[in-house]
């Protein structure tokens, strides 16, 4: 029974890894989707405050005095923020490869963008020689921690095994 579970485990996180080329690919096209957007809200601002003879700074601060005025200076100060992070993370993943997108996990972390991305994904049979790495990767690791996780228990309970007749 253990090795069937073992099995499983480790079919399952292999199928899993195996779909994140895609599900990256998917990730880093609405990426830039949404920095080439943001790009768009943050130049309008700076044009807006240079043709005032202001910074980006400057600008911001004097958004003040009412509550539309408080409230729009928050949100463009949150806008600035996401398009920075936004595009900071872009320039890290758009030419990484899937296992280099790996070692960069964190900076798949965009709500918005995740979601998206999680909703139009469609899993494929993994065709590239990085999914079927990804895939026996997976596999070893999700057997491997199946197994470690069945000896666990299995000292747990005092080490006893069940012998079916």
């Amino acid at each position: 029974m253990g090795k069937v579970v073992n099995i499983l485990g480790g079919l399952g996180i292999g199928v899993c890894l195996s779909q994140f080329p895609e599900y990256s690919q998917q990730y880093v096209q609405r990426l830039g989707g949404a920095v080439e957007e943001l790009n768009v809200v943050v130049a309008d601002f700076d044009n807006s405050a240079s043709q005032t003879n202001q910074t980006r700074a400057q600008a911001l601060s004097v958004m003040t005095g009412t509550e539309f005025l408080d409230r729009r200076q928050s949100d463009m100060t949150r806008t600035i923020k996401r398009q920075e992070d936004l595009a900071q993370s872009y320039a890290a993943l758009k030419d990484a490869s899937a296992f280099q997108r790996l070692g960069y996990i964190h900076k798949f972390a965009d709500p918005k963008v995740s979601q998206g991305a999680w909703n139009d994904f469609q899993p494929a049979i993994p065709l590239s020689l990085e999914s079927f790495l990804l895939l026996f990767g997976g596999y070893c690791a999700g057997y491997g921690g199946t197994s470690i996780f069945g000896r666990m228990l299995r000292r747990l309970r005092g080490g006893k095994k069940r012998k079916i007749a």
